[in-house]
């Protein structure tokens, strides 16, 4: 009895959507939207990250920029977060030497030539 209820979930699990109507619905719905010229929500497709070294150097040397101030720099381009992270890239271990501590920040992609424009890099270390 346990094996046939086991077998029968299985199943239904396997086939349930196999008809199309959830994915026919979602598509559906995803359609209309779009037909009735409604913004759609940012994806992470639409979203480009670039940064800027913060000026920090080994040993506490440097004073680093953080991405609050530095974000003053894209005044006129929507930044969707900001944020210090490392670069993860090999450095020498030398007192003053930079650490490799960028500020990096998620913007509009079609905004990325202007960020660019403004000294930004792309994004490529992750």
């Amino acid at each position: 009895m346990f094996q046939h209820l086991v077998l029968i979930v299985s199943f239904a699990s396997l086939f349930g959507c196999a008809s199309g109507n959830c994915r026919s619905q979602a598509q559906a719905q995803v359609k209309a939207t779009s037909a009735e010229g409604l913004k759609m929500p940012a994806t992470t497709q639409d979203k480009a990250r670039v940064y800027k070294y913060d000026g920090s150097l080994q040993c506490g040397m440097g004073k680093a920029v953080s991405p609050e101030d530095m974000k003053k720099e894209l005044q006129g381009i929507t930044v969707f977060s900001a944020v210090s992270k490392p670069d993860n890239l090999m450095r020498t271990q030398v007192c003053g030497s930079p650490t490799g501590k960028a500020n990096v920040f998620e913007i509009d992609k079609v905004q990325l030539p202007e960020a660019k424009k403004r000294g930004f890099k792309e994004w490529t270390f992750d």
